[in-house]
């Protein structure tokens, strides 16, 4: 568990739209070749670097002079297609100048989700490294879809560090760091210099901040944050456009605002939790929370109030608490309609109201992760 700038033999570096852009909102060679020059500066004392960098859509409309990002998914994908050729062009030409070269690799969720494509994944990242080649990583928009993506490069970043145990998440940014409350409403709010742990109140503080272009963009970085930290993996946020930032950061210089790692999960638990995609929740009574979070028991129907959402045997949900609150994630045994027929009832009825059973449990506590 790292959470400081010694000992860093591998980080990855998380570059968004807002960090490569210029003030015509262009994807800028400039910032590149500056992102460039400081990957050279790490690696040459002996740091391992792998980026995770947005901006195909954006290249994608500069290509065919579009001022608005369309609304339809399908037009976005196209430009995605069109703006990841143009992008991976900068960062070759641009890297190549520092003596460096790069390997692109495009991702959906599935290819996490699928345990042997994310060995091939690990495999490939491993050589691109062992080679002196920077992996430039970036969601496939031009496949993704609701099922199939991320949702943004923040938490495909976070998959990435847990599945090369890398020492470091680097989130570069257009803000300082995480605010106590919007800055540009309150001058005299104050940055928060160290997150212990994202709770409540930290998730407050990110929905009140629109310092980035959306509310979501620091949510974001607290979900990857929270991801990471659940892998022993600590994350920065830091102001991308900062001089030297990435120099600086492994250098040990305090920066930004630093998330400090919990409790290191075991990869299988973690890859429950948070490579899985979530297809429904089970609400618990009090009894059976206790049951899961203090006394650690598997999650039997007996203490099920309701199923939400529609999923089948095998697929990943959420367990809330009565008051809604998320306390952990799981492998469900059955499908929501079977939880919603056996909810409240003993394990040993389960056979005779549905006419079968597959367990007595309906998340078992070795495919459960307590959040």
């Amino acid at each position: 568990m790292k959470c400081d700038a010694a000992g860093l033999k591998r980080i990855v570096i998380k570059i968004g739209t807002s960090v490569l852009v210029d003030e015509a909102g262009k994807i800028s060679t400039a910032k590149i070749r500056n992102i460039s020059k400081q990957v050279k500066a790490v690696k040459d004392t002996g740091v391992e670097a792998i980026v995770v960098s947005s901006g195909a859509i954006a290249c994608g409309m500069e290509t065919l002079g579009l001022a608005k990002k369309p609304k339809e998914m399908a037009k976005r994908q196209a430009l995605a297609s069109i703006g990841q050729v143009m992008l991976m062009k900068m960062y070759m030409q641009t890297f190549e100048k520092d003596g460096l070269n790069v390997g692109q690799i495009l991702l959906t969720h599935e290819d996490i989700k699928n345990r042997t494509s994310c060995l091939n994944l690990m495999n490939t990242l491993d050589m691109l490294i062992s080679m002196d080649i920077v992996p430039v990583i970036n969601e496939n928009d031009a496949l993704s879809f609701e099922e199939i993506r991320f949702g943004d490069n923040d938490n495909l970043s976070a998959l990435i560090a847990q599945i090369t145990n890398a020492d470091l998440l680097l989130l570069l940014s257009d803000v300082e760091g995480l605010y106590e409350r919007d800055p540009n409403r309150y001058p005299d709010a104050r940055m928060i210099r160290v997150v212990k742990r994202v709770d409540e109140d930290i998730e407050k503080a990110a929905a009140g901040t629109q310092s980035e272009k959306s509310i979501g963009g620091m949510v974001s970085k607290l979900e990857a944050a929270r991801k990471a930290g659940h892998y022993g993996i600590a994350t920065r946020v830091v102001f991308g456009d900062r001089e030297n930032v990435i120099v600086k950061v492994v250098n040990g210089e305090d920066i930004g605002t630093l998330f400090l790692p919990g409790r290191k999960l075991a990869r299988r638990k973690w890859w429950t939790a948070f490579a899985y995609k979530v297809k429904g929740t089970v609400l618990i009574d009090e009894g059976a929370e206790k049951a899961v979070v203090n006394n650690c028991k598997s999650l039997l129907p007996s203490g099920i109030i309701k199923a939400e959402g529609h999923f089948s045997s095998g697929e990943c949900v959420e367990v809330r608490n009565a008051g809604g609150k998320v306390i952990a994630r799981g492998i469900t045994n059955y499908s929501s309609s079977d939880v919603e027929q056996i909810r409240g009832l003993k394990s040993v009825d389960i056979e005779k109201k549905l006419g079968y059973k597959y367990t007595e449990e309906v998340i078992h506590r070795d495919n459960m992760v307590v959040l």
